[in-house]
C-alpha cells in the first residue's frame, strides 16, 4: 500500500500517519508539505516506527496541482494507492480568507491531483461542523439540509465536502470527527483549542473548596472525542472494503451534557463541580437572555474583558454546546466495535498534559519545597550590601541568584559563598547605565535559563526562565539644593542608575516574562519617597520617578502574570552610605535586615513593603502638607551638610560651616534621628 497524506505534520495528520507506518502493508507514505515545513516533518515523525518510508513531497494545498511540477506529478503518477487529505485550518478564529485558501481551494486542489495520478480512492477529513446550526439529529448520510452557518470554519469544512461528493471522479470516504482532544493515554495535544479554553477559567475555580457542589442549569451537548480513537477508526475504515461513497460520524455514541465535561476536567483540577438542576431548556432560554445581556454596550465590555482574563477567543463561546445530535450507528458497525473511552476516564491525562505543557500560567504556579525554589532571580548591584544578603538568602530559599554588578572578581567571591553553602549562581558583569551593556547582558541571561540551547552549549531545560528581577543597584547624593545649583549632573547621575538603569532593565526582561505570563520585579526604593528628607532632592526624585513608573506599568501588565513590589527601604548601613559620617551615630537596619525584606518581597509578592515611619511620613504629607514642610525645615537646619557635598561651593552659610566643624551630632540631630529612625537625614 502507498499513501499520499497532506497536513501529515498536524496534530491528527501526524497520529494517521504513525498508524500507517505500523501496518506491514505499507510501502511508502508520500507526505504532501510546504518547503518551510520539511524539517517539521522530519523532526515530528523522526521517532515513529517506520519513519524511513516517509517521502517528502515539496508543495503547496492553496496552489494549482499543489504547486507541484510534471516532474513531480509523473513520478506519483501509479505509485498512489490511497490519497489521505487532513490538510486544513482546524482553528474558530481563523478569518473566512484564511478558512477558503486552505479548506475549500485546497480541497479541489487535492482532489483534481488525485484524479490525475490515478489514484484508487479519495478519504476527505470534513468535520461534524458540515451540520452548522441545523437542530435535530444529524445522520451519516445526511449532508445538505439547508443548514445555516455562523462561523467560517463550519461553512468551509460543508464547501469542502461538497466539492469532493460531487466533483471527485474516484471513489470517496468521507470522516467527520467530532471535537478532538489530546491522546487518552499520554495526553498529548498541540494546542490550545476547544474544550482547552476552559481549562485556565476551571483551573482559577481550583482555589475554591473542591467538595463544593454549585446549584447550575443544563447548557446543552457536546461531542468529544480523543485523536487516537480517531485515528485509529480512520485508518481501520480506510483499509474496510466496499464503503466507498459513504461518510462515517468518528464521535461519541450519544451527546455529553457540558456539565459532563465541566465536572471532569474540574475534578482533575480540583475545582468545584456542578449540580445540574434545571432541565436543558431552562438552561438554553437562560443561555439566549445572556446572551442577549452580554451583546448591550456595558454587558458585552463586561463579557469581553471576563474572556480577555482567561484566553478566551469570543468566538468559541457560541460552540461550546452541538444544535443537534450526530448518529453514528453505520460508523459503530464499520468499525466493528472501536468505541472511543468515556471523556472522564481520560480528563486526568489531558489535564495532567495541559498543566505540563499548555498551561499559560504555568510558571506562575507555586513548587513544593523552598519557597522560591528554581525561581531564577536577577539581583543588580549584588557584589555587596543589600544585593549580596539577598542574593545568599534567596539561594537558601532554593532560588537560582543571577548576580549583576561592573565588578565581576567581587560577584565571584559572592557565587563562591553560594556554592560553598550548596547552592547556585551565576554572574553577569554589566553596566545598567549603558543601553548596549544592558541588551547583551539579558541576551546571554536568556540564552543560559530560558530553555533551549545555552551561550556554553548547554541545555537549559524546558521548565526553565527568569522568573524575578530585584532592581536594587542605585546611587545616593547628599546634598542641599543651594550646593546643587552648579551640579546638575547630581541629578543625571542618580536618575541615570536609580530610574533609566532600573527600566531599562526591568524593559529588557518584560517582554520575556510576558511571553512566559509570570515574573516579578522588586523595586528597592526609599523611605525618603515617603518622608521628603531635606538634602536628597537628587536622590528621592530619582526614586520617586521609579516608583511612579512601576505603579502605572503594573496595572497594564498584572494581566500577563508580571507584578511589581516596591520596598521602601530605610537607612541601611552599607558602602553607600559610609562616607557621610553623621550616619555613625544614627540607627539603622544591618544590609541582612535589609535582605530578609526583599526575599519576604519575593516570597509573598506584595503591592508594598516598608516601615509604619515611612507609612506615617506618607500620610502626614499628604494630610498636613505644611507641617511637614516646617517639620523638615527644622531637620535641614540641625543636620550639617556633609564635607564632601561642601567641597567646592561658597553657598554654606556660616552657622551650617560651623556644624560642619563641630564633630558629633547636636542634641537636637540625635533626638531627630532616634525619634524618626530610619531616614535618610
Amino acid at each position: 500500500m502507498r499513501y499520499l497524506v497532506t497536513g501529515g505534520t498536524g496534530f491528527l495528520g501526524r497520529a494517521v500517519l504513525a498508524r500507517l507506518l505500523e501496518r506491514e502493508d505499507c510501502e511508502a507514505v508520500y507526505a504532501l508539505v510546504r518547503s518551510g515545513s520539511v524539517r517539521k516533518l522530519e523532526r515530528r515523525t523522526r521517532e515513529l516506527d517506520g519513519a524511513e518510508k516517509i517521502v517528502p513531497v515539496t508543495g503547496d494545498l492553496a496552489r494549482d496541482r499543489l504547486g507541484l511540477d510534471d516532474d513531480a506529478v509523473t513520478d506519483l503518477s501509479g505509485q498512489v494507492d490511497e490519497v489521505l487529505h487532513l490538510g486544513a485550518i482546524y482553528d474558530m478564529t481563523a478569518d473566512e480568507e484564511a478558512n477558503r485558501a486552505a479548506n475549500v481551494d485546497g480541497t479541489r486542489n487535492v482532489v483534481t491531483l488525485a484524479a490525475e495520478i490515478g489514484a484508487r480512492c479519495f478519504h476527505h477529513v470534513s468535520s461534524v461542523a458540515v451540520a452548522g446550526e441545523h437542530e435535530g439529529v444529524f445522520t451519516e448520510d445526511d449532508f445538505d439540509l439547508g443548514q445555516r452557518f455562523g462561523n467560517p470554519y463550519h461553512e468551509t469544512k460543508f464547501a469542502a465536502e461538497k466539492i469532493v461528493r460531487e466533483e471527485s471522479t474516484i471513489p470517496w470516504r468521507v470522516y467527520r470527527p467530532a471535537v478532538v482532544v489530546g491522546d487518552s493515554r499520554t495526553g498529548e495535544i498541540d494546542k490550545i483549542d476547544g474544550p482547552y479554553y476552559l481549562m485556565g477559567a476551571i483551573s482559577a475555580l481550583g482555589r475554591l473548596p473542591g467538595f463544593l457542589r454549585v446549584p447550575a442549569p443544563e447548557l446543552g451537548t457536546t461531542n468529544i472525542v480523543p485523536v487516537d480513537h480517531v485515528a485509529d477508526a480512520m485508518v481501520r475504515l480506510v483499509h474496510t472494503p466496499d464503503l466507498d461513497g459513504r461518510a462515517f460520524h468518528l464521535v461519541h455514541p450519544r451527546p455529553q451534557p457540558l456539565s459532563e465535561i465541566y465536572n471532569a476536567l474540574a475534578g482533575a483540577l480540583g475545582a468545584p463541580k456542578l449540580l445540574p438542576v434545571l432541565p436543558p431548556a431552562v438552561g438554553k432560554a437562560l443561555t439566549r437572555a445572556v446572551g442577549a445581556a452580554a451583546d448591550t454596550g456595558a454587558g458585552g465590555s463586561a463579557r469581553d474583558i471576563a474572556l480577555a482574563e482567561f484566553d478566551i477567543p469570543p468566538e468559541v463561546l457560541p460552540h461550546l454546546t452541538f444544535p443537534c445530535v450526530y448518529t453514528a450507528e453505520e460508523t459503530v458497525r464499520a468499525l466493528d466495535g472501536l468505541q472511543p473511552p468515556e471523556f472522564g476516564d481520560y480528563a486526568p491525562a489531558l489535564v495532567r498534559y495541559w498543566r505540563e505543557h499548555l498551561d499559560p500560567n504555568r510558571a506562575r504556579r507555586p513548587r513544593p519545597g523552598p519557597p522560591l525554589l528554581g525561581r531564577r532571580v536577577v539581583i543588580t548591584g549584588a557584589s555587596s550590601g543589600i544585593g549580596r544578603e539577598t542574593a545568599i538568602r534567596v539561594a537558601r530559599n532554593g532560588g537560582v541568584p543571577l548576580l549583576v554588578a561592573r565588578r565581576q572578581e567581587e560577584l565571584d567571591e559572592v557565587r563562591l559563598e553560594i556554592e560553598r553553602e550548596g547552592g547556585q549562581a551565576h554572574t553577569y558583569t554589566c553596566d545598567i547605565t549603558d543601553a548596549e551593556s544592558v541588551d547583551a547582558t539579558v541576551k546571554s541571561m536568556l540564552a543560559d535559563h530560558s530553555g533551549g540551547e545555552r551561550s556554553d552549549g548547554g541545555s537549559a531545560g524546558p521548565d526553565t526562565g527568569i522568573d524575578m528581577l530585584v532592581n536594587n543597584a542605585g546611587r545616593s547624593i547628599r546634598r542641599s539644593v543651594k550646593l546643587e545649583l552648579d551640579r546638575f549632573h547630581d541629578f543625571e547621575r542618580t536618575m541615570a542608575i536609580n530610574y533609566f538603569g532600573a527600566i531599562r532593565l526591568t524593559m529588557a526582561l518584560l517582554p520575556h516574562m510576558i511571553e512566559r505570563r509570570f515574573g516579578h520585579v522588586v523595586d528597592i526604593s526609599s523611605i525618603g519617597v515617603q518622608t521628603g528628607p531635606p538634602r536628597f532632592s537628587a536622590y528621592v526624585a530619582s526614586k520617586a520617578a521609579l516608583d511612579a513608573w512601576a505603579r502605572i506599568v503594573a496595572t497594564e501588565v498584572i494581566g500577563d502574570g508580571v507584578t511589581f513590589t516596591t520596598v521602601h527601604m530605610p537607612l541601611v548601613r552599607t558602602d553607600m552610605i559610609a562616607p557621610t559620617k553623621i550616619y555613625d551615630a544614627f540607627p539603622t537596619l544591618s544590609p541582612g535586615e535589609a535582605a530578609d525584606m526583599v526575599v519576604g518581597a519575593l516570597i509573598d509578592r506584595p503591592k508594598h513593603v516598608g516601615t509604619a515611619l515611612g507609612t506615617l511620613g506618607a500620610v502626614s504629607a499628604s494630610l498636613t502638607p505644611r507641617i511637614v514642610d516646617v517639620v523638615m525645615h527644622v531637620a535641614y537646619r540641625v543636620f550639617p551638610e556633609s564635607r564632601a557635598a561642601r567641597e567646592g561651593s561658597d553657598a554654606v552659610t556660616p552657622g551650617e560651616d560651623r556644624a560642619l566643624q563641630a564633630g558629633p551630632l547636636s542634641r537636637g540631630a540625635q533626638a531627630f534621628a532616634r525619634l524618626l529612625p530610619g531616614v535618610h537625614w
